[in-house]
């Protein structure tokens, strides 16, 4: 069976997305810092593979994908880089701790998956590494601006990958959903309340799911991103084709 690791996969988007792929029949890794959390998905999916990952520790890395894959033989189809933290606020009004958790996690955590999972990767033929972005990464965003920025990175990231692994046959993408209906979204920023929190982590989990099932016209585009929901679409294709001073403006107005 093809297999799916999933980090920070006992809540939210990583859940929804592990019940996808399990439906599919695949074989499911769910990884995640909070044991209470990996101890509640072993009772009610047995059937899943779990583990404790701290995502920014790269020892710990290699530990659970040794874990994942010895009940696998070795195979990774996917990695799932889901884990993530939000800390709404002004840069001048969150504390230096909150910054630095949001780019260990959200940006070196991603890096160091990445990393660890090449080599079970390029042992699979096909394989996916799969970052989750985010909108947020479209134009930057007041009120969250360190997450937002650690998703510009993830983006160049995943473009950066795609291009150096292409002669592994891994195949990197990123998928970008606006607010979701999970704990990240439970914070004051503005745009909650302009945009609203729309998308279901079902949705984003389907696109996980698109992602990794390429059409013909995704690969001859080496299509490297994938939008979740209308709004999203929508601001990003705007994004591309308006003037700055306008992109800034509908910006500002959203976020401030």
């Amino acid at each position: 069976m093809p297999s799916i690791f999933i980090t920070g996969g006992a809540a939210g988007i990583g859940l929804a997305t592990a019940k996808r792929f399990a439906a599919e029949g695949w074989t499911v890794g769910v990884y995640d810092v909070s044991a209470e959390a990996l101890a509640a998905v072993s009772a009610e999916h047995p059937d899943f593979i779990t583990g404790a990952l701290d995502v920014r520790e790269p020892e710990q890395w290699a530990q659970a994908l040794a874990d994942f894959t010895s009940h696998t033989d070795g195979q990774l189809d996917v990695l799932d880089n889901n884990a993530g933290i939000l800390v709404a606020g002004q840069l001048t009004e969150i504390t230096p701790a909150a910054i630095k958790a949001q780019i260990d996690i959200d940006a070196l955590g991603v890096t160091f998956g990445a990393q660890a999972a090449h080599p079970y990767l390029k042992a699979t033929p096909g394989a996916h590494l799969v970052n989750i972005a985010s909108a947020s990464a479209i134009y930057g965003q007041p009120g969250i601006a360190t997450y937002s920025a650690s998703k510009f990175y993830v983006a160049g990231l995943t473009e950066a990958l795609e291009l150096e692994w292409a002669p592994d046959d891994i195949r990197a993408v990123s998928i970008w959903p606006l607010w979701t209906k999970t704990a990240l979204a439970d914070n004051d920023a503005k745009s909650t309340k302009t945009l609203g929190v729309r998308i279901t982590p079902e949705q984003v989990a389907d696109k996980v799911w698109e992602a990794v099932h390429p059409t013909v016209a995704d690969r001859a585009l080496s299509r490297t991103s994938y939008s979740v929901g209308l709004q999203t679409t929508v601001l990003g294709n705007a994004a591309k084709f308006i003037p700055n001073v306008l992109n800034r403006t509908v910006n500002k107005l959203i976020a401030q």
